[in-house]
């Protein structure tokens, strides 16, 4: 049997911080996103069930990419080193969840609007 061979990502400082100031502005633009489809949902009234999933699914992931950009930025900030890697695995994580949460809430649209 062979071995599955996983490359590695870069080890270069400069690379990780870069990749993780990517991912803190992309959090803030998702975050906002959100909260804008949380608000169209009340403006736009008509509290079906399926939009109030949607809206509570959006809500959840617009938390989950604030609390993305804290750890984040403590990351980005921590002078100890060996908290640093668990901080963006954290991140990691809530940005996964969140844009899945996302994802969702759009699929939850375009089947109200169908």
């Amino acid at each position: 049997m062979s071995e599955v061979h996983t490359p590695e990502l870069p080890q270069d400082p400069g690379w990780v911080r870069d990749e993780q100031l990517h991912l803190l502005s992309l959090s803030g633009t998702l975050a906002g996103l959100s909260i804008t489809g949380v608000t169209l949902f009340h403006t736009l009234g008509r509290g079906s069930e399926v939009r109030t999933i949607a809206d509570a699914v959006l809500a959840g992931s617009a938390l989950m990419f604030l609390l993305c950009t804290y750890f984040i930025f403590f990351a980005l900030r921590t002078k100890r080193h060996r908290l640093a890697p668990t901080l963006v695995n954290i991140a990691d994580g809530l940005f996964l969840l969140a844009l899945t949460g996302m994802v969702g809430a759009g699929i939850i649209m375009v089947y109200t609007v169908w």
